[in-house]
């Protein structure tokens, strides 16, 4: 039995586009793994931690091998927590609307949480990191929405960091079977038209996933 995590960093309820292809993917997962467990990790619940000084110090004492005491050891506790809570899953489905040409902050909050190593990454002095969720079998299908932005349109109406970062990220931790699902209206394309294209790509995608 596999883990359907998704993760949603969209704040707007059911006005999100990107949600809205979310639970289309849900709908269609659930109907065709009626075994698989499906979750829903909405980022904006309260339940991330954040990554501040006790947090970091606790990452730069880990890597050095020292002991965690006090606050540095709560935070990593509360850091070690959420990581496992991501690698609970083999199945990961992110929905990532487009934000000032990038992905939301509390986005990048939940990767500077969980990318820790010895968990997520190793690095070897003289090769580089080491992707330590390479050869695990997970796979992801990541959800990208934007309203200005379109991938036919020149840089007076934005420029792609979103994906480029988040797809650079998945590959850097060593998931590199990634499905891109998008929609992308713009402000003068067919919206209706854009939407279908969406769903009818998540509808295909979750029955394989």
């Amino acid at each position: 039995m596999s883990t359907l995590l998704h993760i949603a960093s969209s704040p707007r309820g059911d006005k999100s586009e990107s949600l809205r292809i979310a639970d289309t993917f849900v709908d269609g997962y659930r109907e065709t793994h009626p075994g698989d467990e499906v979750v829903t990790w909405n980022l904006w619940d309260g339940t991330l931690p954040e990554f501040g000084p006790a947090a970091a110090g606790a990452k730069m004492t880990f890597i050095a091998g020292e002991p965690l005491e006090g606050e540095e050891a709560a935070a990593w506790h509360a850091v070690q927590a959420t990581v496992q809570r991501f690698l609970a899953a083999d199945r990961l489905l992110f929905s990532v609307p487009m934000w000032n040409a990038g992905v939301p902050y509390i986005l990048k909050q939940f990767i500077d949480v969980i990318s820790q190593p010895g968990t997520i990454w190793g690095l070897d002095p003289h090769t580089g990191y080491q992707p330590l969720l390479a050869n695990t079998g997970r796979k992801a299908a990541v959800i990208y929405t934007s309203g200005v932005w379109g991938p036919h349109l020149g840089p007076a109406f934005g420029t792609n960091h979103q994906s480029t970062f988040f797809n650079d990220w998945l590959r850097w931790t060593g998931i590199t079977d990634i499905t891109e699902i998008r929609h992308h209206p713009t402000l003068t394309g067919d919206a209706v038209q854009s939407r279908e294209e969406a769903l009818s790509t998540t509808r295909t995608t979750a029955k394989t996933f």
